[in-house]
């Protein structure tokens, strides 16, 4: 069984929802170091309000938002760029469809 894996791509809003092992506000963090450091990503910026964090990533020189919503248990990732990350986007969405 995979811990991570694709629930939506959608390309043309640059946004890539992921499906994750449950998780609540407190548990978020460590969850989203382990997913990162899976994909040799890197967090630039951490900012959480009161029900959902907000972490700037570096994936391969690209920049994403990762966001995490802990009442709907929701994992995404947001491009900052569409059309300079798209390539990235898409690479991510094949590495969940596949899942790990």
């Amino acid at each position: 069984m995979t811990d991570f894996g694709l629930n939506v791509y959608l390309p043309a809003e640059g946004k890539l929802v992921i499906s994750t092992p449950r998780f609540d506000f407190d548990t978020f963090p460590p969850l989203g170091e382990r997913l990162l450091q899976m994909l040799s990503a890197t967090v630039i910026e951490k900012q959480w309000d009161a029900d959902i964090h907000t972490w700037l990533v570096d994936f391969e020189g690209c920049k994403l938002l990762m966001k995490a919503e802990h009442y709907s248990e929701t994992v995404w990732f947001e491009c900052l760029d569409k059309v300079a990350a798209g390539e990235e986007l898409h690479f991510l969405a094949g590495l969940f469809e596949k899942g790990f």
